[in-house]
């Protein structure tokens, strides 16, 4: 049963990694489904946790991601299987187009498909940022830190590390104060 699951995190992954384009943000739609919808790895609701931690460590966020779904269902060989499942793909193909692309970057039909992968990937990411959007808590409290996190990030150039902590520490806080609320 254990190498069944390694080898279908490995194919899960490799799918993810093979079939998703424009990076890890572009992946969540895809991820959840696959892990959520289809092999019910993870709940829905541990999507977000899925991704804050992800997107909070060092590193790229489908790798992120990959590892720690690998590890929870599989362990430490999962997390493995899962890694090299979603890195393999990028590997791959990079290594055999990157003589390529330099010889055919300049011809026309290559800049307009780049155009539309790119029109394309932003709706991939705007895909994932409404699902995400529709999970929230729909409360005063995550209206407030969703704007001030956003303000930060866009208007301020603040970095996403300090805006993780900032938007923990709040949720840390408004808990406590609900909870201290409760009580009276």
């Amino acid at each position: 049963m254990r190498s069944k699951t390694i080898k279908e995190l490995f194919v899960t992954f490799f799918k993810i990694g093979a079939f998703t384009f424009g990076g890890g943000y572009a992946m969540i739609p895809l991820i959840k489904r696959e892990i959520v919808e289809e092999k019910k790895w993870l709940a829905e609701e541990e999507v977000f946790d899925l991704i804050a931690i992800a997107e909070s460590t060092p590193g790229p966020l489908a790798i992120n991601a990959a590892t720690f779904v690998g590890n929870r269902v599989g362990g430490i060989g999962g997390a493995l299987a899962a890694t090299l499942g979603v890195v393999l793909p990028s590997f791959l193909i990079i290594f055999l187009i990157a003589g390529i692309l330099a010889r055919v970057e300049h011809l026309p039909v290559v800049e307009k498909a780049f155009r539309g992968i790119r029109a394309g990937v932003l709706v991939l990411i705007g895909s994932a940022l409404f699902s995400l959007f529709r999970q929230l808590k729909k409360q005063v409290f995550t209206y407030v830190v969703l704007a001030a996190a956003f303000a930060a990030a866009c208007f301020l150039q603040t970095d996403s590390v300090v805006i993780l902590i900032l938007c923990a520490l709040c949720g840390i806080a408004w808990t406590g104060f609900e909870e201290k609320r409760a009580r009276k």
